[in-house]
Order: structure tokens, then C-alpha cells, then sequence
């Protein structure tokens, strides 16, 4: 299989675990086979290489996500890198170039475009797999698969198609409707729009090329910030008369919202709780290395981090968006492709943080011009390279790096140290990046 996995997500509806930096698909409230914690990205690439182990995923995304993407999926993961946000069908369009000019694959193979963060089981990629074979016997231009409702919703848009057999050809599509509506739509046999594309990549890149003056990726990429704003159903899909649809009858959950995520997750909590027997119908999830005790609560979501608190009826928590909007905070934890940063303390002229670093991992090779920093080894053993003069950490080494100072550190063994930056300019923007070989 060609996938392209969309991953996108400003991290709003999962607050305060989620943020700009750590979309719901990377916080890791489910559990594999072995019964580990793991994200949204993590079991949707795992479930995709059990149904097929040579599958050819990518997964496209924002320049904010990618360290988190290699962080939990490894370095090899085959990312497309978005230089900034232009909605689905530019981003799209972005993918399936890089397939076709960086990665190789030929306009006549197929590929399925599907979001990265919906709770399934295997019988949905099983479905996938269905979906491509469609699209390459070229019986329509577009594959989609909708969803078969379990109930008439208001939050989805609808595909109509001309019957109800398992593969039929697309009458119309409907936006999102009321819910008398949605009954309606139901006697039709309709199926949720749940933005998932299957097509032959010569016929997008033939599309694109209408619509877009570029030659190949490598342009593309580097006037990607001129491209219009447009999603791939307004761009493409509603233009299309040639459609066709595979209806899926099997499990599938939105989990964009804490309500939605309760149902699903592995646990009732997590991190350092305990509940009384008085409560009922609540989960808690707790980050921080503090305890959390609820007594009497009923039908809540509690959610803890260094980002904020949450404590929220349940059917309230899908209505929390333009409450989070209102909240003005810096990132305080992020993955990144080394390890992971937490921020510790912020003061006027300094900001802790807690660096752990994965073995064998290393940082960039970088410079800050308006701060210096202190690292403070904790534990575990590692290399630090300053302006190319190289030295073993240990634990309870202290290192000094002066503003300009070219720096990176490598982890020998896991390696957690605590940072301290000091300056009147602390920001994520004051960074420099070298190679190695600028020593």
C-alpha cells in the first residue's frame, strides 16, 4: 500500500495535554499488545504494517510536528514537511510530489490519503487496502470511503451515493446538517464524509499541475507559501464527476474531544491518582509528579499537565475550543526527535528545563546569540561538543555555554540533565543551526 497519513491538528481540543506542538495523536493513552502506553500515531502505524508489513507510509505534516512524528516512530519514518499551513489540498498535492519525485513511485500507482487520528481496528485498514485496489482499476478518478452511521450526527458531512451496495457510485455530498436532516439522510443511505481519498497519483499531480504553475516538488516546496488556502474536498472532490465509494461498516471513533477519548482509553487513569468509591464516570489523567485525588466526582474529565488543569463535565469538554483560544501559554512540554523538553520554571531573565535524551540521540549543532546556559547532568553519560572542543559528561558535571557558542550534546546512555537558560531575550527563535563539520 501507498499511504499518505495527514497529520495535522492545532491541539485545542485536548487541552492541556495537547498543544501546538503535541497534537492529540501523540499523547500516549492507549496500549499496544504488550501492554506499553502508546499515541494515536503509533497504533495507526502499527495497525497498517500488521495488515501490510511492507505498506509505504508517509506521513505528511507541519515543521512543528516532525520532531515528535521521529521521536515515537523512529528516524526512518518517511515525513513530508509542510514550510507552513495551507490546508488539505496543497498539503496533499505537497505528498503525492514527494512520492512521485523523492520517493520514486510511479503516476500509475495508487495511494490512499487518510487522517492520522481516528480509533479503529484492523478491519479499517483491511478496508484501505480494499480502497487502493479500487483505485487503480480506474473504474472512477476518486475512491472514497465513508463511514456507515451509527446514528444521524451533526458534526459530519454526508456522502449520498447512488445505492446502497458496498461500492457505488457518488450521487452528491451534503454538509454538515441538522439532526431531522440527518435522518433523512440516513434513508438514503448515507455515510459519513470522513475525508478519506484513494486515486492514481498521475491523476492528482495532472490536476495540481491545472491549478498550480510548479514544476516538481523542490518548487513546489519553496512556493508553498504563495499557494492558496483550500481544502481537498472545495479544491478537488466536489469538482469530480467521477466518483466512486466503498462503504466500511466497521468500528470507527472521532476522538477529537475528551468526551470521545474517555471512551477509548486504556485506562480510567493515569499518572499518580486515586478515586474514591463515590465517584463515577470519570477519567483523570495526570503529567505531573504531584498526586491528584478525586472524591464524589461524577461524569468529569480531569486532565493535568505543566500546560494548565482541565476540569470539565464530560458532554462540556467538546465545547472547550474558544475557551482554550483565551489562554496564552508557551508549549511547557515537547517531543522532540533526541528525546523530550519539559520546562520546569519560568522567571524574568531565565527559564529550567528538563532535557532527557534518548542513547545514541543527538541535538543539531546550534548557536543562541542572546542567551547562555547551564547544564547539569543528572544521570546517564554523554558527549558535549562546544565551539569543536569535545568533553565526556557524567552525572553532576556542570557545563557553561556562553551566548554564540556553537554547542550540541550527544547521549552516550540515557542522559537527563537540567538546563538553565539565562538572558533578557530567551526565545525558541534565537537558535542558529550548523553541520557538524562548521566545527
Amino acid at each position: 500500500m501507498n499511504i499518505i497519513l495527514l497529520s495535522g491538528g492545532s491541539g485545542k481540543r485536548l487541552w492541556p495535554l495537547s498543544n501546538e506542538v503535541r497534537s492529540k495523536q501523540f499523547i500516549k493513552l492507549f496500549k499496544n499488545e504488550n501492554g506499553e502506553y502508546e499515541s494515536m500515531v503509533q497504533r495507526v502505524y502499527r495497525q497498517i504494517h500488521a495488515v501490510d508489513d511492507a505498506a509505504n507510509i508517509t506521513i505528511a505534516t507541519s515543521k512543528s510536528q516532525a520532531s515528535a512524528i521521529k521521536n515515537q516512530l523512529g528516524e526512518k519514518v518517511s515525513i513530508c514537511v509542510e514550510p507552513c499551513r495551507r490546508d488539505t489540498f496543497p498539503a496533499i498535492v505537497l505528498a503525492v510530489s514527494y512520492l512521485h519525485d523523492e520517493l520514486g513511485v510511479s503516476e500509475d500507482e495508487a495511494v490512499v490519503v487518510c487522517p492520522v487520528d481516528p480509533y479503529v481496528d484492523h478491519t479499517y485498514y483491511e478496508a484501505v487496502e480494499k480502497l487502493q485496489e479500487l483505485a487503480k482499476e480506474e473504474n472512477a478518478n476518486l475512491t472514497l470511503m465513508g463511514i456507515e452511521p451509527t446514528y444521524p450526527s451533526e458534526k459530519y458531512g454526508y456522502i449520498i451515493p447512488e445505492s446502497g451496495d458496498s461500492v457505488s457510485k457518488v450521487k452528491e455530498f451534503k454538509e454538515k446538517p441538522d439532526q431531522e436532516t440527518a435522518k433523512k439522510y440516513l434513508t438514503q443511505n448515507a455515510l459519513w464524509n470522513a475525508g478519506i481519498f484513494a486515486f492514481k497519483i498521475g491523476y492528482l499531480l495532472n490536476k495540481a499541475h491545472s491549478m498550480i504553475d510548479f514544476e516538481d516538488y523542490r518548487e513546489l516546496f519553496n512556493k508553498y507559501d504563495t499557494l492558496a488556502k483550500i481544502s481537498f474536498d472545495y479544491a478537488v472532490v466536489e469538482k469530480e464527476p467521477s466518483i466512486q465509494v466503498l462503504r466500511y461498516k466497521g468500528d470507527w471513533k472521532d476522538v477529537g474531544t475528551w468526551n470521545m477519548m474517555a471512551e477509548v482509553m486504556a485506562d480510567t487513569t493515569k499518572g499518580k491518582v486515586i478515586l474514591d468509591d463515590a465517584c463515577e464516570n470519570t477519567n483523570v489523567v495526570n503529567e505531573l509528579n504531584i498526586p491528584i485525588l478525586c472524591m464524589g466526582c461524577k461524569d468529569l474529565i480531569v486532565a493535568v499537565s505543566g500546560d494548565g488543569i482541565l476540569v470539565s463535565d464530560k458532554e462540556r469538554s467538546g465545547y472547550m475550543k474558544p475557551y482554550v483560544e483565551k489562554i496564552e501559554t508557551e508549549a511547557m512540554y515537547a517531543e522532540k526527535s533526541w528525546g523530550t523538553y519539559t520546562v520546569i520554571d519560568v522567571q524574568v531573565g531565565s527559564m529550567t528545563v528538563k532535557l532527557s535524551m534518548k542513547p545514541g540521540e543527538h541535538m543539531s549543532y546550534h548557536m543562541h546569540n542572546y542567551r547562555e546556559e547551564v547544564w547539569t547532568v543528572v544521570s546517564g553519560k554523554g558527549k558535549a561538543i562546544v565551539d569543536g572542543m569535545e568533553q565526556i559528561l557524567r552525572t553532576g558535571d556542570v557545563i557553561t555555554i556562553a551566548a554564540g557558542c556553537k554547542h550540541t550534546v550527544e547521549a552516550i546512555t540515557g542522559l537527563d540533565m537540567i538546563e538553565v537558560q539565562i538572558g533578557e531575550e530567551i526565545s525558541v527563535s534565537d537558535k542558529v543551526k550548523f553541520s557538524l563539520g562548521e566545527r
